[in-house]
């Protein structure tokens, strides 16, 4: 028997080394003077858009392009990747994030500054509608991936976690008692200069 896969799904992460104590100290006085935006996210802070003047996040944001040019090479992309934006996530006790994808990316990711194994995992669910279809009951195994409809990635702190921008994903309830934050971006194409970070990393 003759056995391929096609239309793989494929998620990417990295584990840094970074100040995240200066990240989350900032992102938390940010919070307290900002009251941010209303998205994806309830019952937690979703800040505005980062700018390059918030050199805070100069060294997260030179490793998010340097992750991503090793992305475009696995996908073979000829042009090379630009972060479009990044935000800030800060979810208290409860706070968590709807199901959502990235309009107008090609790559979203996120990085864990601050979290436990309670704040809530990343959740992404199989992206093909025509499988929810029928669902089988199947053997009571250890599944290989590829019959998985959804995975769950734990919040690391020091990872980031690359996936196509229209993968669903959603963020389960923080049930620890200490905040969760992180910082989310999406990566696109398209001339340097039309984006907020390019001062922030050398292209």
């Amino acid at each position: 028997m003759i056995k391929e896969q096609f239309f793989p799904t494929t998620i990417y992460a990295k584990d840094i080394k970074i100040d995240n104590d200066l990240l989350a100290n900032y992102i938390i006085n940010w919070s307290k003077t900002d009251k941010g935006v209303n998205k994806t996210n309830k019952n937690g802070w979703h800040s505005d858009n980062i700018k390059d003047t918030q050199t805070e996040f100069t060294p997260l944001v030179t490793e998010l392009y340097n992750m991503q040019k090793e992305i475009y090479q696995e996908e073979y992309l000829e042009r090379k990747p630009v972060i479009g934006n990044i935000w800030a996530n800060l979810n208290p006790t409860g706070g968590y994030n709807k199901p959502h994808i990235h309009p107008n990316a090609l790559w979203s990711g996120v990085y864990y500054v601050k979290g436990s194994e309670k704040s809530g995992n990343l959740i992404c669910s199989d992206p093909r509608p025509g499988v929810q279809m029928i669902m089988p009951a199947r053997k009571k195994t250890q599944l290989p991936k590829h019959l998985w409809n959804e995975c769950h990635l734990a919040p690391l702190v020091g990872r980031i976690i690359m996936f196509p921008a229209w993968l669903w994903h959603e963020v389960q309830p923080n049930n620890s008692e200490d905040i969760r934050i992180s910082i989310s971006g999406n990566i696109t194409i398209g001339k340097k200069e039309e984006y907020l970070l390019v001062k922030l990393v050398e292209q």
